[in-house]
């Protein structure tokens, strides 16, 4: 027995010894392998723990201003107190909704437009989210079996599962969240964008809000406080809408974003997916001039994407500002005159139903004013209200009628038609298979010159004069044998000269070119032509043509802006010019500048001879205004029109300048629709508009302002320091 135990020993001692030198073995390794990641490899594993990226953003600045030829601010914008939040990189949705949990205890964000903005998928991934043992549920055991045998890696096997669950959400789980919840959820919807982009939660916050979330900034990672801003106008015309509404365009929201349409565009140029963009006329034409250059900001984050640090490495510059042509008193007067006069017409008149004014300096071709109104029934009201309508004088085109009858004459004479005071007999004329064509007086005015036929508005000596251009003189009862497809071609070459039936080429988008009517199905279409029946032409394109008439046959690119200006340092004063929109000469008419001159004295007897068919309209003569009235006949196209109902009514307008001898301003005035020829409501507002011109220039000499000195000074800043005022105090409290 005790032999047996004496050999056990041994073998113990040996198993004991042999664990040992293992147990030994393995913590020299352990020592050897620490030692060498601590020592060989110590630094780089230290520097990958503390391993940080930087990231740059780039912030949004507020937009340039906008202001009138003098200096009156027309778009600004307004401070806003704002909550913001900055997207982690690795931003978790948990993260993003225990945050918005907290926010929603420090802000309201329950508002009826709030509420309205969650959509049925936003209910429903925010009920995943805060349903996640029910979500889990929703996707089977047999789901999970078809993924296995498509052979999908986890990435689409989840991507599957979430659209499953999608759809498996029932009615009631979407509408089972309280109110508390929903606040939470239109915060949560707020948080959601790219990474390092800084979302705005809330905007126009109290002060209370700005106070507390300021103070609780330590617990809600990634949220700030800031100042941001809203585009806002100062001036309003008596029906409260926005003067020159239409023309200064729109800017996106921030909710919009780039506009889906232009989105790639704009990312290629550097914009973020929710930066504000001019998405129409002035503000989308201008955008590159309007957006200013962007905050960057370096973010420097961990190995978790989180910020540790940001710091603002090049500071931002709001837009530069934009100086408009346009005189915003003239603006405001010339509306308020459109809008009395066209109130007045429209009684017993159920078609007319606008009217445009456009005025142009025809020596540099700024713009000065163009204001256009329109009756629109409200769907839901059912009421009617005048609208603005500016626009409509570069996208809307009509039957200018007798108003063009100063480039007919001038054409003829380019075409050796007709020379200067050759006389024509105005007599009803008979040709064969067309109805007889006459002038106003029907039984004709005799034998007439060229400037009586401008003076009296005569439509047989144009008739007669068109039949010339064709190589062809008038025969009682023959038939029309010029080629009219070449006699037209020569009518609108000359016409063109003039701005008529081609883009003027001003400085907004959406400008038509009118609507040519193509080859006239007869030749007696041609004739039409010549007294301003068949093409059709913008209000703007009018006051082109009369503008090249009164300045001696150039044709001058309208511009709306005048001059580019830096932001000033100081509030109460422009900073310095950029850009200076210099007068553009599109072309010179190619025509005996003698032959130009001759054309301005029968615009001139139109007016001022007794005779002429503006002389008993336009009563302020004192003026010294040059002119043509114009009535065309012409198929009503409004919005009252019944499939296949055609109405024949009347287009009036008046093209002139003022004064004669030294042209300083040009208008165009064209009210369509009209079920009479004899309303006189074009020359009623021509003559109100060069008054309201005039008295301004008067008032303006007499305060010692002149319109060729280049203004500096912001005359209405007290509206740009009350919104200031309001926001530092809103935010101080």
């Amino acid at each position: 027995m005790e032999t047996v135990k004496n050999k056990k020993k041994p073998f113990i001692l040996l198993r004991m010894n042999l664990l040992f030198l293992m147990v030994f073995l393995l913590f020299s390794i352990l020592i050897l392998r620490l030692g060498i990641v601590q020592i060989v490899h110590g630094e780089d594993y230290k520097k990958e723990i503390n391993k940080t990226n930087d990231v740059s953003v780039y912030n949004p600045v507020p937009r340039g201003l906008i202001y009138d030829r003098n200096g009156k601010l027309i778009v600004g914008n307004k401070p806003l107190n704002a909550i913001t939040y900055t997207i982690p990189q690795s931003a978790k949705s948990e993260l993003k909704l225990k945050v918005a949990r907290k926010l929603a205890k420090l802000i309201d964000k329950d508002s009826k437009e709030d509420l309205k903005a969650i959509t049925q998928r936003d209910r429903k991934d925010f009920w995943i989210l805060t349903h996640p043992d029910e979500a889990k549920a929703l996707i089977t055991d047999q789901d999970l079996a078809a993924f296995k045998k498509e052979d999908l890696d986890q990435k689409e096997i989840d991507a599957r599962s979430y659209q499953l669950q999608l759809k498996r959400i029932t009615k009631k789980d979407i509408q089972s969240f309280t109110k508390q919840d929903l606040e939470v959820l239109a915060i949560y919807r707020e948080m959601n964008g790219y990474a390092l982009t800084t979302q705005i939660i809330k905007r126009d916050v109290t002060p209370r809000e700005f106070a507390v979330v300021s103070e609780n900034l330590d617990n809600l990672p990634g949220v700030d406080t800031t100042i941001d801003w809203d585009r806002y106008t100062v001036f309003k015309n008596e029906s409260g809408d926005t003067v020159l509404g239409s023309v200064l365009g729109k800017v996106t929201s921030s909710k919009e974003g780039l506009p889906k349409e232009k989105a790639t565009y704009y990312t290629a140029l550097g914009y973020s997916r929710n930066d504000r963009v001019g998405k129409s006329y002035l503000e989308y034409q201008y955008e590159d001039v309007l957006k200013g250059e962007k905050e960057k900001v370096k973010n420097r984050t961990d190995k978790a994407g989180n910020v540790l640090e940001s710091k603002v490495i090049r500071k931002g510059k709001r837009g530069d500002d934009l100086v408009l042509s346009t005189d915003i008193d003239l603006q405001l007067a010339i509306e308020k005159i459109i809008q009395n006069k066209l109130s007045k017409a429209h009684i017993g008149q159920p078609y007319l139903d606008r009217t445009f004014v456009s005025v142009m300096n025809p020596k540099t071709g700024e713009i000065l004013a163009m204001a256009g109104k329109q009756y629109v029934k409200d769907k839901e009201t059912g009421k009617t209200e005048i609208n603005d309508y500016a626009l409509g004088n570069i996208n809307s085109s009509y039957s200018m009628g007798s108003a063009v009858k100063g480039a007919t004459v001038l054409t003829g004479y380019q075409t050796g038609a007709i020379k200067p005071y050759d006389v024509i007999r105005d007599e009803p004329i008979y040709l064969k298979g067309t109805d007889v064509k006459k002038s106003w007086d029907v039984g004709g005015f005799g034998y007439i010159n060229d400037l009586y036929a401008l003076k009296r508005s005569s439509n047989v000596y144009m008739f007669k004069l068109a039949m010339k251009v064709g190589g062809q003189n008038y025969v009682p009862h023959g038939p029309l044998l010029f080629d009219k497809v070449e006699t037209i071609r020569k009518f609108r070459n000359n016409f063109s000269q003039f701005g008529l039936g081609v883009k003027t080429g001003i400085d907004l988008p959406g400008e038509s070119a009118g609507i040519g009517g193509g080859i006239p199905p007869e030749s007696g279409k041609v004739l039409d032509f010549a007294i301003g029946q068949y093409d059709t032409y913008t209000p703007l394109q009018l006051v082109q043509y009369i503008s090249t008439i009164a300045n001696g046959g150039y044709r001058l690119q309208p511009h709306i802006v005048k001059e580019i200006r830096e932001p000033s340092v100081k509030s109460d004063e422009l900073g310095p010019i950029v850009y200076k929109n210099e007068p553009k000469i599109l072309n010179k008419v190619d025509m005996k500048s003698d032959w130009v001159k001759h054309v301005q004295e029968g615009l001139k007897l139109v007016v001022n001879d007794p005779l002429g068919t503006a002389y008993g309209g336009i009563h302020n003569k004192q003026f010294k205004i040059a002119g043509k009235t114009g009535t065309a006949q012409a198929v009503y196209d409004g919005p009252n029109r019944k499939p296949n109902q055609i109405i024949w009514t009347w287009n009036v307008t008046f093209a002139g300048y003022a004064p004669y001898d030294n042209p300083e301003v040009a208008i165009s005035v064209v009210v369509p629709y009209s079920l009479t020829d004899k309303t006189h409501v074009n020359l009623e507002i021509a003559d109100a508009v060069f008054k309201a011109y005039f008295d301004l220039k008067e008032k303006r000499e007499k305060e010692g302002l002149s319109s060729a000195k280049s203004i500096q000074k912001v005359e209405n800043i007290d509206e740009v320091k009350k919104e200031e005022a309001n926001s530092e105090n809103n935010a101080n409290q």
